[in-house]
């Protein structure tokens, strides 16, 4: 019976310290830049990526649908032709 006492300390440190490594991963990779990829982005995609990464930001979605990555386009001013 003993063993079990001093075992499950040790798992609820293990598990603490688990814990505490994927909310430091998380918040490391929430940080991420866009931008830091090798590729020579235009303008436009730069800006496009920084609109949407302070989308993600401000609403907490690091997924967004569909429908909202187009009001983060339109935002920019998109607008298509109908003719």
């Amino acid at each position: 019976m003993s063993a079990t006492l001093t075992a499950a300390p040790r798992i609820s440190r293990r598990s603490a310290t688990a814990s505490r490594a994927g909310s430091t991963r998380h918040a490391r990779r929430r940080h991420i830049d866009p931008t830091t990829c090798e590729r020579d982005y235009l303008p436009d995609e730069v800006e496009f990526m920084q609109a949407l990464d302070h989308y993600k930001r401000t609403s907490g979605r690091m997924f967004p649908t569909c429908s909202e990555v187009l009001a983060v386009v339109k935002a920019l001013g998109y607008h298509r032709d109908h003719g």
